[in-house]
């Protein structure tokens, strides 16, 4: 069964998610403080984490940063901070997804699960055969998650894996934003775009020798981008 943390500090809305996920048969604890929230959410015994960003002794965004500088664990926040900046923000620090209050405990679980089987697909221990891609300076081995620059392991989140392994095993091709949020978070996009570029950006970071001049992932101005061999 699958344990999912949840750090809101408002009671009402904590118990709300809690019994929505209860009913999906996930195993859930709540916990209203910001500081005592990082410490359990530090711990590694969670599959999920849903934050909020508004707590009391740490805020969501300090939460996030630390939890993926330690872990590679989905994290959703739930939000009622609704400017682009803040989105961009979170998913700068690593946030897998950005749901604004009010929201849909429906689609909260619906989001949970589709982002939970993705991580599964790219953290499953069982043994499989070495699958690596290699591009020129660039290695990237699906079976081990672990990504390469000129022999040198790069450190990679779990989405940032899945959006680098999609356009390097799909090379030479076009992708909007639009179609690389729904081929890569499998959700209807409403707008929250931005993800993708942000993700694009962090990866660029990680591989490019010069982010600005980009010679793995181009951007194609107008259409999208493309991973260039």
């Amino acid at each position: 069964m699958k344990t999912i943390l949840i750090i809101e500090d408002d009671p009402y809305i904590a118990e709300l998610q809690r019994d929505y996920f209860l009913l999906h048969n996930y195993k859930v604890e709540l916990c209203h403080d910001g500081s005592e929230g990082l410490r359990k959410a530090q711990s590694g015994e969670y599959d999920l984490i849903i934050l909020d960003l508004q707590l009391p002794g740490v805020d969501g965004f300090e939460i996030c940063r630390q939890i993926r500088e330690q872990l590679d664990v989905p994290v959703l926040i739930v939000s009622a901070k609704k400017e682009e900046i803040d989105k961009i923000r979170g998913f700068g620090l690593g946030a897998d997804d950005f749901i604004t209050k009010p929201f849909s405990p429906n689609e909260l679980v619906a989001r949970a699960k589709a982002h939970l089987a993705r991580y599964e697909r790219f953290t499953d221990n069982k043994p499989k055969v070495v699958n690596t891609i290699e591009i020129r300076e660039l290695s990237i081995n699906k079976s081990s998650h672990r990504v390469f620059l000129n022999g040198k392991e790069v450190a990679i989140t779990a989405k940032e894996f899945e959006v680098l392994v999609f356009m390097a095993t799909n090379p030479n091709q076009v992708f909007s934003k639009e179609e690389l949020f729904e081929k890569i978070w499998g959700l209807e996009s409403s707008g929250e775009i931005a993800t993708v570029t942000v993700h694009i950006s962090r990866i660029r970071e990680k591989i490019e020798a010069d982010p600005s001049n980009p010679q793995f992932i181009e951007t194609v101005w107008g259409a999208g981008y493309r991973f260039t061999v």
